[in-house]
């Protein structure tokens, strides 16, 4: 089977530019995401295009969310060195910080929970220092775990819809991983290369409903969507260099969703969210159940 390198354009989703827009996702009637640099939790109305209406502005780095569930406006983040949940008026309620006190400066990156509940994140050295970081389990009860080690950009994870299969990227070495999980326990079998990316790098992802993964990848003006067995199955290009999460968003007529960041770059919609309308549609994002 062929790749198809669709010809569609991304539309701009609104006037704002974010310094690295990441971790888009389908909450509700909304995409939320973050600027990490700003701590800034945003979201957008998927329906129109229009400005980004912030939610909470946190004093630290804010990597990713996902809804809390039972908790309506509330969220859990991984943001500064460790793992918080944001309450209503932008409280920050800390979890752990796990990587408090490590020889480089540390900061969390991308996260989300999966369909069992847990809540998944991963770290990196503000520096890019060669296998710092981490990706750390939080479980129902707030324990946090550290179940991969030695990575240099976390990226990722994305799960399929029962929850046991697990992709996760290291966006420096340009590598996309799948793990098995085990659903009632979070433990993760052994890694699994399933693709590699040689012209850029594998950023934030996203598993649709005929298990495709969909990745951003920075560097590459690209957004790809891979087919189980690891292939190429198609690539969108995207008016901005460095692409870095997508989001499914909607049952009837799906669009996918493209976080871009406006570091070091100086073309006009470097920073922008982007939408094109795509077939296949994926699932809203799944809650972290505490407790």
């Amino acid at each position: 089977m062929g790749t198809a390198f669709d010809a569609r354009g991304l539309t701009p989703w609104g006037p704002d530019r974010l310094e690295l827009g990441e971790g888009g996702r389908w909450v509700g009637d909304r995409v939320a995401l973050v600027d990490i640099p700003t701590g800034r939790l945003l979201e957008s109305d998927p329906s129109k295009p229009g400005p980004l209406h912030q939610l909470a502005r946190l004093e630290v780095t804010l990597g990713a969310v996902a809804p809390l569930a039972g908790r309506h406006g509330e969220w859990i983040a991984a943001c500064g060195t460790g793992v918080a949940l944001i309450k209503a008026g932008g409280k920050l309620e800390w979890i752990d910080r796990p990587e408090d006190g490590k020889p480089a400066r540390m900061r969390m990156n991308d996260a989300c929970a999966d369909p069992s509940g847990r809540f998944w994140a991963g770290s990196m050295a503000f520096d890019f220092t060669p296998d710092a970081g981490s990706l750390y389990r939080i479980d129902h009860d707030g324990t946090v775990t550290q179940v991969v080690e030695g990575v240099t950009i976390p990226n990722g994870p994305a799960f399929d819809k029962t929850g046991t299969t697990m992709y996760f990227s290291d966006t420096a070495r340009g590598r996309i991983d799948r793990y098995h999980v085990d659903a009632a326990t979070g433990a993760l079998g052994d890694r699994e290369l399933f693709a590699r990316v040689n012209d850029g790098g594998p950023d934030g992802m996203a598993v649709d409903d005929e298990d495709h993964l969909w990745v951003a990848v920075w560097g590459a003006a690209e957004v790809r969507r891979y087919r189980p067995d690891g292939s190429l199955a198609e690539a969108i290009k995207v008016p901005a260099r460095q692409p870095s999460s997508v989001c499914l968003v909607g049952r009837e007529d799906p669009r996918l969703f493209v976080t871009t960041a406006a570091e070091g770059q100086t073309d006009a919609l470097a920073g922008a969210l982007f939408a094109v309308p795509v077939t296949v549609p994926g699932r809203p994002a799944d809650k972290y159940r505490l407790g």
